[in-house]
């Protein structure tokens, strides 16, 4: 007899568990398929990118001061100089009479002529010594034509015998006596009458009356400083430069500046005179310039600084306004044909006298670049020209923060 083989039984769940592994293998190698393909896809468009952007840029419209060429100008090199503005011409009017201060009748800021005056200080002291030494003068003055007369009438008398040479001598030393007495109290009328000057202050010279110390009532001993004047025309710079470097100064030099608070741009003048010897204390020699006529800084005591242009080299210079910086790397925006090109530059120094910067590498002469960029420019961003600075209804650097807004 045959017997049957017993027949081995599945679990139920089996088919399950095999249709959903082959539909997870199915669906991993979907996957990695469109892995593949979104890799392939996201690497094109990160090639496309910066093309991308500078395509769906708004295109900017450049006025004619919006941009700048480059150019060559004059890097000095020569000892950096330091110091303040200084009035050439400046009085210190200190009291020269103790006395009270009566009225004060101009104030710091105030322009002034010559003999103008100033203040006033009590001269009631003064008038009265005055009026006593006149007093002194007109006795003294009788009393030196009474004895001259009395000199001259026995003078005749002795020369006709009726009077003794003892008379007429002792006439000539009373004579001589009251001359002296005359001479001594006109004198004293003299000072008297120029003390009574003294208590008026008056401007030695045209200027500006910088500073006043002195109100009325207060008490002016002899010395105590009233007012200071100064001519404003009459400003000069006095520096200091280091020592180790004073053997390339020289009488004549060109020397450009800038006044901290002024707003008249760089300064020029010329070096007038270098102090023989340095400051014990700083180890730096002291430096007068005299600046040029026509840009005089009308405010003294300003802090300036500045250059000695003792030599200099012609060099490509851009304002720090132009430059734009990522990190360590310095770029500029120029513009070529319809588009702007973000331009990587080398740096050299900076000029202390204008304050611009050396361009060693980069650019070239005749390039021109934005003057003031904005931060939301594109490589490659398409530009539109204004017809005229007169037309340009807006510069590039709000073009693009109208666009960077926009976005």
């Amino acid at each position: 007899m045959l017997r049957r083989r017993p027949s081995l039984a599945l679990p139920a769940s089996l088919p399950t568990r095999l249709a959903v592994g082959v539909a997870a293998g199915m669906l991993a190698a979907m996957l990695a398929a469109c892995s593949k393909g979104g890799s392939a896809g996201g690497a094109a468009k990160a090639a496309s990118a910066p093309e991308a952007a500078a395509s769906s840029a708004v295109t900017l419209l450049i006025a004619p001061e919006d941009l700048r060429t480059a150019s060559t100008g004059t890097h000095a090199m020569g000892p950096v100089i330091t110091g303040s503005i200084q009035p050439e011409r400046r009085a210190d009017l200190r009291a020269e009479v103790p006395a009270v201060v009566l009225q004060v009748l101009k104030e710091n800021g105030e322009a002034v002529r010559k003999g103008d005056l100033l203040m006033r200080l009590d001269d009631t002291s003064i008038r009265d010594s005055l009026a006593s030494a006149e007093e002194a003068v007109r006795a003294a003055t009788q009393s030196a034509e009474q004895a001259e007369r009395t000199f001259q009438r026995l003078k005749t008398l002795q020369a006709q015998g009726m009077s003794s040479m003892q008379a007429m001598d002792d006439a000539e030393v009373r004579r001589n006596n009251a001359q002296s007495d005359l001479v001594a109290a006109r004198s004293r009328a003299v000072a008297a009458r120029q003390q009574l000057q003294r208590t008026e202050v008056r401007a030695p010279f045209d200027g500006v009356v910088s500073d006043r110390k002195a109100s009325a009532g207060d008490t002016a001993q002899v010395g105590k400083e009233l007012v200071k004047v100064i001519d404003p025309a009459s400003m000069r710079f006095d520096g200091l430069v280091s020592a180790d470097r004073m053997n390339e100064l020289k009488i004549g030099q060109s020397v450009s500046f800038r006044v901290i608070g002024a707003t008249d741009g760089d300064f020029t003048g010329k070096v007038k005179r270098v102090d023989p010897s340095a400051n014990a204390s700083t180890r730096q020699v002291a430096v007068q310039v005299s600046i040029d006529s026509g840009t005089v800084p009308k405010v003294a005591g300003l802090y300036a600084e500045g250059q000695v242009a003792t030599s200099g080299e012609q060099a490509l210079m851009l304002p720090e306004g132009a430059l734009t910086k990522e990190g360590d790397n310095v770029y500029v925006w120029r513009v070529e044909g319809n588009t702007l090109k973000k331009v990587k530059v080398q740096l050299g120094d900076r000029d202390l006298r204008s304050g611009e910067y050396v361009v060693r590498a980069g650019l070239s002469a005749g390039d021109q670049i934005l003057r003031a960029p904005g931060a939301s420019l594109v490589d490659g961003q398409r530009i539109e020209r204004a017809k005229g600075a007169a037309s340009a209804p807006a510069p590039a650097v709000a073009a693009s923060a109208a666009a960077s807004a926009g976005k």
